[in-house]
C-alpha cells in the first residue's frame, strides 16, 4: 500500500492530500528514508512523521484496505 494512503487508512494523518503534501515536504521517513507519496509500505517497517517540533514513530502491524474508525489504532505500534 502506498504511504499516502496508509497514513489516511491508519488516520495518523486525516486526509490523503495533506498526507500527500507532508511526504513531498520531506516530513515522513520509511525506515529512515525520506519517503514519497507512493513509497511502498510493508508490516514491519517503521514510519516516523514530523509534525512541527513533535516526531511520531511507529511500527506497522498490519495493512488493510478498510478498516473500522476505532479499530484503526490496531495497524501500527506508537514507538515512542
Amino acid at each position: 500500500m502506498r504511504i499516502d494512503k496508509y497514513l489516511k487508512v491508519s488516520r495518523i494523518i486525516k486526509r490523503r492530500t495533506l498526507a500527500q503534501e507532508a511526504c513531498e515536504a520531506g516530513r515522513v521517513f520509511v525506515n529512515g528514508k525520506v519517503a514519497k507519496p507512493s513509497t511502498d509500505v510493508k508490516v514491519g517497517d517503521v514510519i516516523e512523521v514530523h509534525f512541527g517540533d513533535r516526531v511520531f514513530k511507529c511500527k506497522v502491524t498490519s495493512v488493510d484496505e478498510k478498516v473500522q474508525k476505532n479499530l484503526a489504532s490496531s495497524m501500527y505500534e506508537v514507538m515512542e
